[in-house]
């Protein structure tokens, strides 16, 4: 009871003194706050927030408090500028091992690539460049830097510190062929390289040959070795892409022959065998879309001759499209592209044409892509297709290419088809060429433009077909013109709807009217005019257009009958070498023409022409198998030959000069 009244009487003393803090055992205590319902509601309504724990400085931070510089932080652009620049600095030197010896070299590099410097002084500054690089040559080869500063010291280089170079790059060409930068390097020194350095280059490449082809940068290496290697170099290159024995032996790569074919007879080799490695070595080639090189066009032309059906075939749909006219600008590409327009079906044939869109006038400038137009012109039968892809192109630049050497080449065998004026035995040879599995006629010609070997003939070869070759002899008849095969419409048909039936030849008039007198002079154009002024092969501008070629043949009388002017600074079409010639072969063949220059230009006027190259037109009158044309100016020459003035013709054959 005691106690409890003691607890009562403290708890009544608390009560009146709420400022007490001294508890029954005598230790400080708080006071208690008491906390109403309603804040405590409100504290649990309030989101929960946790503590945030301290976060570690970023590595910017960090650089800043290092270097001291945090108070001092950059503020304008400028300074941001610089300041991201010395940074980057920092890093490259951290990652770049010869980072400062670049920056050496590119200011080097700056001075001596310069044009205007002497000699003296540039052998100076690359003597000093090579000095620096000595011994780091092969570690600095691959940079974008200093891959074109070894690039112009090898260029400008004695020939002394060019060997130094080339026998501290030579264990590490391999690596370099494959780099993006070093291969230009590696060009520059093949470009610069002695007959021995080239033939240990083409050495060390044994057995790599394959590789670096299907290999973008590599295979641009092999093609510039091909290109500057000799024959005997080139076989090397060639003999190990066609198979794994000569692969491995060089020795076997030493012979004379150079056809796969011959090969394979010679060194008794399996044909299926060939064929599978050649196969592995030209499918990822063509996968992956490494068609510019010469190299590989001379693989896949002796790859045809020896292909089966399924393989030809497969290589065949591969090309068809864009990719043909990357390969159709060297001698082997346009072969390989004619081969695919031959053998291809309808619906490949119209992707080779289609994949020409926008490249026509560019393949028809081409000494090789003209080929290729000339022949598809002769043997697709989609008339319509070539004429909406490839004529109508054509039709927006006639000027150019009538007066071109190569441009000229598809109107020519529109006029004249396989005309061996215009067309060397090589191009007819070229155009007769096919694939033997493919060759519908059984033909034993090898795509190379040579007869098989003894071994490879069959007893019935009398009886078959044989590719031929136009000499350079032959008769320019048209009896002699071998027409292309491929299509199975009629020639005469497909030409008529291709050169009259579209407004081609129309055009043709009109430009060669507008400029008769450029294109008469021209070497090239005077033989496209000829042939369209007498109406090509066979008449097959007759008579259609017979009202345009007398407008044209009114143009060049009218040029004709212009009297001789010394003060003009060009020639007379009469006295000029090439248009006297083109008008005196238009005088012997067609005799509408002679007839209208005759009565133009030349009746009464014959004595001003008796001298020069005039004369042979005067005397085109004489040498005519027309009668008529020879009666029409008999008269008025024959006093002129009489008294010496003008000499009499010589017996020839009309239309071989020119």
């Amino acid at each position: 009871m005691a106690a409890k009244k003691h607890e009562s009487s403290n708890l009544k003393n608390r009560k009146r003194n709420p400022d007490a803090k001294t508890g029954t055992d005598g230790s400080a205590s708080k006071k208690p706050k008491l906390v109403s319902s309603n804040t405590q509601t409100e504290r649990l309504k309030k989101p929960f927030k946790p503590v945030k724990k301290a976060q570690k400085p970023n590595a910017s931070e960090l650089r800043k408090s290092e270097s001291g510089k945090e108070k001092h932080a950059p503020k304008t652009k400028r300074e941001r500028r610089l300041h991201a620049k010395e940074l980057a600095e920092a890093r490259k030197k951290k990652r770049k091992r010869h980072y400062t010896l670049e920056q050496e070299l590119a200011s080097l590099w700056e001075k001596m690539r310069q044009r205007n410097i002497a000699k003296e002084e540039r052998s100076k500054l690359i003597s000093e460049a090579l000095q620096k690089m000595k011994g780091k040559i092969p570690e600095i080869a691959s940079s974008h830097v200093s891959s074109r500063v070894l690039q112009t010291c090898v260029k400008y280089c004695s020939e002394t510190e060019r060997d130094a170079v080339f026998e501290e790059l030579k264990p590490h060409f391999l690596n370099f062929a494959c780099n993006t930068y070093a291969v230009h390097l590696v060009k520059k020194m093949l470009d610069n390289a002695s007959k021995k350095q080239l033939a240990e280059f083409i050495l060390n490449l044994h057995g790599h040959v394959a590789s670096l082809l299907r290999h973008m940068v590599g295979s641009v290496v092999i093609e510039h070795a091909y290109q500057l290697a000799n024959a005997t170099q080139k076989q090397e290159l060639l003999m190990e892409l066609y198979s794994t024995e000569l692969q491995l032996f060089k020795d076997l790569t030493l012979m004379k022959e150079s056809r796969l074919l011959d090969v394979i007879s010679k060194l008794n080799l399996q044909k299926g065998s060939v064929l599978r490695h050649m196969t592995s070595v030209v499918q990822p080639i063509l996968e992956k879309g490494i068609v510019d090189h010469s190299i590989i066009h001379r693989v896949l032309i002796e790859y045809f001759s020896i292909a089966d059906k399924s393989s030809a075939a497969e290589v065949i749909q591969q090309l068809s499209g864009p990719l043909l006219v990357r390969i159709i600008h060297t001698r082997d590409g346009s072969r390989i592209g004619m081969l695919c327009v031959k053998h291809g079906s309808a619906k490949e044939r119209k992707k080779i044409v289609k994949g020409m869109k926008g490249y026509v006038g560019k393949i028809a400038h081409d000494q090789y892509g003209s080929l290729v137009l000339s022949y598809l012109v002769s043997t697709v039968d989609d008339t319509k297709l070539i004429t909406k892809t490839v004529i109508r192109e054509l039709q927006t630049m006639l000027k150019e290419l009538v007066l071109d050497k190569n441009g000229r080449r598809p109107l020519l065998q529109l006029l004249h088809p396989n005309f061996s004026r215009y067309f060397s035995p090589d191009d007819i040879a070229a155009f007769n060429l096919s694939i033997p599995s493919l060759n519908a006629k059984s033909e034993l010609e090898v795509i190379s433009g040579t007869y098989p070997s003894k071994d490879e003939k069959s007893s019935d070869e009398d009886n078959s077909t044989k590719a031929t070759v136009v000499g350079a002899n032959e008769s320019a008849s048209s009896e002699n013109v071998h027409l292309i095969e491929g299509g199975k419409k009629d020639p005469s048909l497909r030409r008529r709807e291709l050169l009259v039936d579209n407004c081609l030849a129309e055009n043709l008039i009109d430009v060669c009217i507008e400029n008769a007198a450029e294109i008469l002079r021209s070497n090239f154009g005077k033989e496209v005019l000829y042939e369209v002024a007498t109406g090509g092969a066979d008449g097959i501008l007759h008579p259609v257009l017979d009202e345009k070629l007398n407008s044209l043949h009114e143009a060049i009388a009218s040029l004709a009958a212009e009297p001789k002017s010394e003060e003009s600074g060009e020639e007379h079409v009469l006295e000029n070498f090439h248009s006297s010639r083109t008008i005196r072969k238009l005088i012997i063949d067609n005799p509408t023409f002679a007839t209208t220059l005759w009565m133009k230009a030349l009746k009464g006027n014959c004595g001003l022409w008796a001298q020069g190259h005039s004369s042979k037109v005067i005397c085109a009158y004489l040498e005519s198998s027309c009668a008529k044309i020879n009666k029409l100016a008999n008269e008025e020459l024959r006093p002129l030959i009489d008294s010496g003035i003008l000499r009499k013709p010589e017996n020839k054959q009309p239309g071989k000069e020119g």
